[in-house]
């Protein structure tokens, strides 16, 4: 007679289930014990549950369970230990944080996993103390700091039990970080950003004790970098997959950064470290430094939104949609994936790595040993890995999402930028998707603020802006497939700014630590905004794109290209195409992509002769 099973483990399993689920890790092995819980790689311990599941219990067991899948899925570990401080203080303030930014993820999307991580993090805080402490001394500032980050990133109020607990030290942490705060929501889903912002924070708590290194010490601090990153390179184990080449080259990026607490912040603006040595850019002011004196102003930038795909979405509208686009497109993914192919096999080409034979000095050649044993007259040879010419590289595409795209546009594009964004992953090639559009037709909520205010003369640009990452630099492209769905949705597509978008996109570039950096637009017409258009002369974007392409174009590092559906948009870019129909438009991106990477490495080529 076989043995009743315990009452838990029906409970076990479907935890297990879940938090592989919420973590997106199939291979996650996920255990129960009275051990302190734990997470290391695909290993997940949690509290075991007593057999009479008291709901505390369950509450408790669940909370850790979502919060370590959450951490499974958008908390980078290596990134974590290149940017955490050295400190014991600040690394206990950078990891309540960091916390506190996965676990926003899963709350702001599933009501579910918030009442979870609520009910765990409260017993957690209870059982440090904070539920009965009278004094600043027996609360940590990390753990308040980290309560007070979540209220900020989900809006919820921290539990009613640890209020008190709380208050004794918010007086002193808004006087000094309440704006740095603030800030957090705009980095949720970027955990770079994010660690910055956490780093300003510190150095404010600690009343400018900690400076950050000045501009001259910043170039250096590059400088040297880029070299150690380069001897490091010859070091490098040969690796015969693309994305063992990137955790290399990944690894090193930062390997020379200062100590976190003086590390300087990133700036968006171009500097003289930042220029590639090829030849092909002027040593002027950085781009966008005299934007003051371009004519262009924002009425206001109060509703403008950069806003992730996920967020204006429910996730089960989110995987009808990729349904839906999938349905459509089906007939011309073949084509596509053929040229993406060929772009693939280029990559692959230029990032593999060459060896010498033959050498008086080097690594030992074992394949020529055999000759020696056959002859000893023949000397030891040797041999010398070469290093590959392929420089690391991150591409971003910009989508146009107005209402002109409706249809059979906005469909092929959201294929190509997935092909295309999958493709250049295998290739360890980073890769970013954005789309731009406006919150409302007419103006929205910047109009009505003008409106109330007594409609004052050349107001600018007079709209809600609305930006959208579907798909981060350093995210998954299985983890954003689902996302270009969203441009499927009725109603999203509104007017377009371009300006200003190139701006954005840009910026966001330049925070990146790549090397190279390729930035290209898909746009069908000159930017339309009928609400800014009818308070200012009838050119005013486009002058304004111009200039923002011109400064790009002309005094920063970043590659830019267009392709224009139906429209001619090389009267705006240097280097651009135009296609009468859709269909076209895998074959041109792929072919723009091909062409300038054929570019580099012919550069590359002509330098080495």
């Amino acid at each position: 007679m076989s043995k009743p099973e315990n009452p838990s483990e029906p409970f076990k399993r479907a935890v297990a289930v879940a938090v592989r689920s919420l973590a997106g890790e199939p291979e996650l092995e996920v255990a129960f014990s009275s051990e302190p819980p734990s997470l290391k790689g695909l290993k997940a311990r949690l509290p075991s549950p007593p057999r009479n599941l008291k709901p505390q219990e369950i509450a408790l067991v669940r909370g850790v369970g979502d919060a370590y899948a959450l951490r499974k899925a958008y908390h980078d570990e290596k990134l974590n230990a290149r940017l955490k401080p050295q400190s014991p203080e600040a690394g206990a303030i950078f990891d309540a944080a960091e916390s506190a930014r996965v676990e926003a993820i899963g709350a702001l999307a599933m009501e579910g996993v918030k009442q979870n991580l609520a009910a765990q993090l409260e017993q957690l805080m209870v059982a440090k103390g904070l539920g009965r402490a009278k004094s600043k001394d027996e609360v940590g500032i990390a753990d308040v700091l980290g309560l007070m980050v979540r209220e900020a990133l989900t809006g919820e109020k921290p539990p009613a039990t640890l209020n008190d607990a709380v208050n004794l030290w918010r007086p002193f942490i808004e006087e000094r970080v309440a704006a740095d705060i603030a800030q957090m929501p705009g980095a949720l889903r970027d955990q770079k950003a994010f660690a910055r912002l956490t780093r300003t924070l510190l150095n404010h708590l600690t009343m400018g004790e900690q400076k950050d290194a000045g501009p001259d010490e910043s170039a250096e601090s590059e400088n040297n970098e880029n070299q150690n990153e380069g001897s490091d390179d010859q070091q490098t184990e040969e690796q015969g997959e693309a994305g063992e080449v990137q955790e290399s080259e990944e690894g090193q990026e930062d390997g020379q950064e200062s100590d976190i607490d003086a590390l300087p912040e990133q700036s968006d603006d171009l500097t003289q470290a930042d220029e590639p040595d090829d030849g092909q850019r002027p040593n002027r002011e950085p781009a966008f430094s005299g934007q003051d004196n371009w004519g262009y102003k924002v009425y206001t930038a109060q509703f403008d939104e950069e806003i992730y795909a996920p967020d204006l979405c429910d996730a089960e509208e989110l995987a009808r949609l990729r349904g839906f686009l999938d349905q459509q497109l089906a007939p011309m993914s073949s084509v596509v994936s053929r040229l993406a192919n060929k772009l693939q096999r280029l990559l692959l080409a230029q990032q593999n790595r060459h060896w010498e034979f033959d050498l008086e000095e080097g690594m030992l050649d074992t394949s020529r040993l055999p000759r020696i044993i056959i002859d000893a007259m023949y000397s030891l040879s040797f041999k010398r890995e070469k290093d590959t010419t392929f420089r690391d590289t991150v591409v971003t595409l910009l989508l146009d999402n107005s209402g002109s795209m409706r249809g059979r546009p906005i469909m092929v594009a959201a294929m190509c930028a997935d092909i295309l964004g999958r493709t250049l992953e295998r290739c360890a090639v980073k890769t970013e998707i954005l789309g731009f559009t406006t919150r409302a037709w007419k103006g929205g909520l910047s109009r009505e603020k003008w409106t109330q205010e007594g409609k004052p003369a050349h107001p600018g640009r007079l709209n809600d802006l609305r930006h959208i990452v579907y798909k981060a630099a350093d995210e998954p492209w299985r983890r954003a497939k689902k996302n270009l769905g969203l441009m499927m949705r009725e109603g999203l597509l509104k007017e377009n700014i371009d300006g200003e978008a190139l701006m954005w996109a840009y910026k966001r570039l330049m925070a990146r630590p790549e090397q190279r950096k390729i930035l290209m637009v898909i746009s069908d017409g000159a930017p339309v905004d009928d609400s800014t258009l009818s308070v200012n002369s009838g050119n005013y974007l486009e002058r304004h794109l111009r200039r923002v392409i011109e400064e790009v174009e002309t005094r920063s590092p970043v590659e830019l290209t267009a392709i224009g559906i139906g429209h001619d948009v090389t009267r705006y870019y240097k280097r651009a195409v135009t296609i009468v129909d859709a269909e076209q438009l895998g074959g041109a991106m792929t072919t723009q992509l091909i062409s300038l990477f054929e570019e580099d490495a012919a550069r590359n080529a002509h330098r080495r002769a």
